[in-house]
């Protein structure tokens, strides 16, 4: 009997895979088919997951850090996705965020600054996972409605534009936040901005961090509608039942015929996005960038750009590892080092 794909296991009582449905085929052959679950069956830690008259609904439940999402998170979407996916009772979905105050805002960078910049080439892992859940999103079979509920920034505005349709409280503002942190908005800014709101409009938003209100942001095309936050609830049920009472095959092509631009600025663009930005997470850049959110300070762009006219190193903090110590013999210490990081010995001004 052929070995059963990790992707067709039904999760155990934990979230996890854990087993899987299979059918008989003639001949004896055993196959495994996609099997969703009851909501009720996961159990997550950082998402709400639930599934009602063919409506999924997935929260993002970290209000405390204004919905940003973690490795875990991601990971726990991904299932949830998944699941909506093969679940035939389903036909719409619904991704919001708990609480009032912010749909998403985009990835934890408490997590980025103490696991990410500690091991750079991990976030490519992290990356790879990132990538998954909006093609899961967006490959889901399905209609998605974005409920947003509060701020959209950075990664939460590309969790917003993976869905088909947004519907927006009036207080909502949306921003990207990329050269703002030491980052690039390539998961999906990038590549699906200058499709919903043309390439000026991305550009400044992209280059200059602004935010932009609900009303800007529906007369530019990047919501479908803007409602009075006590009315959002209504407006998404009202949206989601028209897309109910529609064929449901019909739907999932029409989707699929227009994700065709988005999936080509996609596909041409994530893998190279993804590697460049592993590499960059070694750099001053994130490093400054994350450190002075972490710190709620305002970021040293300046003294970076002066590190660059002055001929010092922008990429690697501290300088490339070119110093010899003469005390002890350490090689690749910093050029900027002034003393041995291994024997305390000042180094010599002729070795810079």
């Amino acid at each position: 009997m052929r070995q059963i794909s990790k992707l067709y296991q039904r999760p155990n009582r934990r979230g996890r895979p854990g087993g899987s449905t299979r059918i008989p085929q003639g001949g004896g052959r055993i196959v495994a088919v996609p099997a969703p679950q009851p909501a009720t069956r996961f159990q997550f830690q950082d998402i709400l997951y639930a599934k009602r008259d063919g409506i999924a609904t997935v929260t993002i439940n970290r209000p405390q850090a204004y919905n940003a999402y973690t490795t875990t998170t991601l990971s726990e979407m991904s299932q949830a996705f998944q699941d909506a996916s093969w679940d035939d009772a389903v036909g719409v979905l619904v991704l919001t965020g708990a609480g009032d105050h912010a749909f998403c805002t985009g990835g934890d960078v408490k997590e980025y600054a103490s696991v990410y910049l500690r091991r750079p080439r991990n976030y490519w892992k992290y990356m790879g996972l990132f990538a998954q859940t909006l093609d899961l999103l967006r490959n889901l079979g399905k209609p998605v409605i974005a409920r947003l509920n509060g701020i959209v920034a950075g990664g939460g505005n590309e969790l917003n534009m993976a869905c088909d349709l947004a519907v927006a409280a009036d207080h909502v503002t949306i921003r990207q936040v990329g050269t703002r942190v030491g980052s690039v908005a390539a998961g999906g800014a990038t590549q699906w901005l200058p499709l919903h709101i043309g390439d000026r409009r991305a550009r400044e938003m992209l280059f200059t961090c602004e935010p932009i209100t609900a009303q800007q942001a529906l007369e530019w095309g990047l919501v479908n509608r803007v409602v009075a936050a006590a009315a959002l609830d209504a407006a998404v049920a009202e949206l989601a039942q028209k897309l109910l009472d529609k064929f449901p095959e019909c739907t999932r092509y029409t989707k699929q015929q227009v994700n065709f631009w988005k999936d080509l600025a996609w596909h041409l663009t994530i893998g190279h996005a993804r590697d460049w930005l592993t590499l960059h997470m070694a750099s001053w850049e994130p490093l400054e960038g994350m450190t002075a959110f972490v710190e709620k300070r305002a970021p040293d762009y300046a003294g970076l750009r002066q590190r660059a006219a002055e001929g010092r190193s922008s990429e690697v903090p501290w300088g490339a590892p070119l110093r010899t110590c003469p005390s002890c013999g350490a090689k690749h210490l910093p050029e900027e080092f002034v003393f041995c990081g291994r024997c305390g010995a000042r180094l010599e001004a002729a070795d810079a």
